[in-house]
């Protein structure tokens, strides 16, 4: 699959673009390796791009050097938090992916849950772990084998399935190496699949669904990104009925969030009875050799290169622009 060529116009309309990479999150090493596939699709399609590493530089730089837009390429804290975002705001400077308040809201795995059940949208039992918390009170609610996060890491960091009570207090501990939260979510045992999303409001709309065969059901930090022994299904084995319904309630949960650009959700779908549950949601999702949207895309068609571009054409100010898009 060939990527399509950009006209002098086409790129000259881009400008000068910086694609935001690294900085100082638990996922500095991901972002790196996102940034850099990104970097290399647009400079191959004569996109006059450069890196730029926030932990590294000022972003006020930005301005100095004349950026015209920028790809959000960092994952993780002040990246898809909605400071970095703000901060873009403030400086006027186009950025890819979801505006502020998305971006927070998403990043915090128990604020997206309370959202998306007041929008109807399933999503696993859970618990707020804070200091002093009744641990044998999560147990009778959620039951066992549970699962302990970080509420507001990515890519599988802080993350403890525990199958027994005497293994809680151990599983918060290492959560409360992130967060001073603790999420415990009830544990559903199943299939795991991840939905990428494009678009913005009413035209955002699911990719193929893929589904993600880890090695004994573990899909942790190491098999996402540093091993080929993970198998990955796109489009998911799926009958029609159950596609549309998980893609329906991931458009659902995109909107509800006020997502905008791109996304991907990752979603269960529980063995006993077939329900399907949503676990969260990924503003700035990985773009490596083993992420999931471009996968997702390749399925439709879509090369690395012409994705990127695609993305990177979204770039905007969200703030008091709702009636100007």
């Amino acid at each position: 699959m060939s990527a399509s060529t950009l006209t002098p116009s086409e790129i000259a309309a881009l400008g000068k673009v910086g694609v935001l990479f690294g900085g100082r999150s638990a996922e500095r090493e991901v972002s790196i390796m996102s940034g850099t596939g990104v970097l290399n699709a647009l400079k191959s399609k004569g996109v006059d791009a450069y890196p730029f590493d926030p932990a590294e530089r000022s972003i006020a730089e930005l301005v100095a050097e004349r950026f015209d837009r920028v790809f959000i390429a960092l994952h993780g804290r002040y990246g898809e938090d909605g400071s970095l975002q703000g901060a873009l705001e403030l400086l006027g400077i186009p950025y890819t992916g979801s505006g502020v308040m998305a971006s927070s809201v998403g990043m915090d795995k128990i604020t997206t849950k309370i959202v998306w059940l007041a929008n109807g949208v399933p999503t696993p039992k859970y618990a707020v772990i804070d200091e002093g918390a009744d641990l044998d009170k999560v147990v009778a609610d959620l039951g066992l084998p549970l699962i302990v996060k970080a509420p507001l890491e990515g890519s599988s960091i802080g993350i403890t399935k525990v199958t027994r009570r005497e293994e809680l207090e151990a599983a918060v501990e290492l959560s409360r190496k992130y967060d001073a939260r603790v999420l415990a979510e009830q544990f559903i045992e199943g299939r795991e699949f991840s939905v990428p999303l494009l678009g913005t409001g009413p035209t955002a709309r699911a990719l193929p669904i893929i589904e993600i065969v880890a090695p004994e059901g573990k899909y942790d930090y190491q098999n996402k990104y540093f091993t080929d022994d993970t198998k990955y299904h796109c489009p998911a084995p799926l009958d029609a009925a159950t596609t549309s319904a998980i893609q329906a309630d991931v458009e659902k949960a995109y909107r509800a969030l006020g997502c905008e650009g791109w996304s991907r959700i990752d979603v269960l779908l529980r063995e006993s009875d077939g329900q399907h549950f949503l676990l969260e949601v990924n503003t700035s999702p990985g773009m490596t050799g083993h992420s999931l949207v471009p996968m997702a895309a390749r399925a439709e068609g879509t090369s690395y290169e012409d994705l990127c571009v695609a993305i990177l054409r979204t770039a905007s100010l969200k703030i008091g622009q709702a009636g100007k898009k």
